[in-house]
């Protein structure tokens, strides 16, 4: 059982004396399981408060006149949500203790505490239902605990998992960026003279019969399609790979016909000699006119 903490408030030591005489005669601690833990002589309101905090019964024990009264309320309205209970208890005037009667103040005293017990009884139904909340919404506190310590392994857990598949997230899609990437690059036609001028600016585009003719050549056709000014691979490396071939083909032609030598005239067919033609050999060059006639004539007569 609760050992119920009662503390007593008194004007001066002279009193201090009185109560301790009254609380003589009184079993309190083995009737009423009570423990008078202190008897505080003071009037100032700071000591009173730091002696009574925490007490679960505090009497305030003054003389019955009106001095006693207006502080006793006073101490009242400053103790009172310091302490459990607060009980005022009335002295008998005169601080004597040969002139006390100590019975009356033990009467006085037994009193209190019965009042003090009596009120707490008042309450005691309110208590116990606020009791009953209490046990209620420790039971409701007790299960939110325990789902809540669920809960919270619940989502490490999960959070373990989301954070995996976060960096699994993150790989795939730089993943599928750099496929999309890639199959953008390798799927667009491009022009032939772009592609061309792209390797080589400072030559001439071929004819697009002449890249033809290269793919069908090189047996590239199917994956190498060539048409309208366009050219298509699946893999632009196969693009590249081509017109640096005909680029190279063209090169070596142009190196072969330039170095070219004309060819030797066909000799004559074998056969007879012609005869040689008759000539008049005319010796001296400086022929006068009639000498030549002269010679004409020679020639008709034979």
């Amino acid at each position: 059982m609760t050992i119920v903490d009662v503390r007593i408030l008194v004007e001066g030591a002279s009193d201090v004396e009185v109560v301790s005489k009254a609380l003589q005669g009184l079993a309190l601690g083995s009737e009423y399981n009570i423990t008078i833990s202190a008897i505080i002589p003071t009037t100032n309101v700071e000591i009173a408060k730091s002696a009574a905090a925490g007490a679960d019964l505090l009497i305030i024990a003054t003389d019955a006149d009106r001095v006693g009264r207006d502080l006793a309320e006073r101490l009242y309205n400053e103790l009172n949500e310091m302490v459990g209970h607060v009980e005022r208890m009335k002295l008998p005037l005169g601080h004597d203790l040969e002139h006390v009667d100590v019975e009356l103040v033990r009467k006085e005293l037994r009193n209190t505490l019965v009042r003090a017990g009596l009120k707490s009884l008042q309450v005691l139904p309110g208590y116990m239902e606020i009791r009953k909340e209490l046990l209620d919404v420790k039971g409701k506190y007790d299960q939110l605990a325990n789902d809540y310590e669920a809960l919270y392994k619940e989502h490490e857990e999960l959070q373990k998992k989301y954070e995996e598949l976060h960096a699994e997230y993150t790989r795939l899609r730089s993943e599928n960026e750099g496929l999309r990437e890639l199959l953008d690059k390798k799927s667009r036609p491009v022009k032939i003279e772009d592609a061309w001028k792209g390797l080589f600016p400072a030559k001439p585009v071929p004819e697009e019969r002449i890249i033809a003719i290269a793919v069908e050549k090189l047996g590239l056709a199917g994956k190498i399609i060539v048409g309208q000014g366009y050219i298509f691979a699946e893999d632009e490396s196969l693009i590249e790979e081509l017109l640096k071939t005909v680029y190279l083909s063209l090169a070596v032609k142009e190196e072969l016909e330039g170095k070219e030598e004309p060819k030797p005239p066909k000799p004559p067919e074998e056969g007879p000699a012609p005869e040689p033609e008759e000539t008049n050999i005319v010796e001296n060059p400086e022929l006068k006119p009639d000498e030549i006639e002269r010679l004409l004539k020679g020639v008709g007569d034979e």
